[in-house]
């Protein structure tokens, strides 16, 4: 498991509206505890894609990046951490 400790976030456009709904770009510095899998010691950042679409709202894409060249890492979220993040994103739409 790992906690977020800094975030931003930004609306993403759509100029040609070709996308359904509002969708917002997070990047998440991440606080990973060295036994997990997940560890890296340059650190690991979290990038969401979040759609919000007539009250639906929802993770479309994430990826796992490291903290200092955002050097992609193949990982994915188990079920709570995909809940925690979601939960996350919905609190903190500005």
């Amino acid at each position: 498991m790992f906690k977020i400790t800094e975030f931003t976030v930004e609306t993403i456009a759509d100029p040609f509206k070709i996308l359904e709904g509002d969708r917002y770009e997070f990047i998440m510095d991440l606080e990973v505890e060295e036994d997990d899998e997940l560890f890296h010691e340059e650190g690991v950042i979290l990038r969401v894609i979040y759609v919000v679409d007539a009250g639906a709202e929802k993770i479309v894409k994430h990826e796992f990046q490291t903290g200092d060249a955002g050097k992609y890492i193949d990982f994915e979220m188990e079920d709570d951490e995909l809940e925690m993040v979601a939960a996350f994103c919905k609190a903190n739409l500005s």
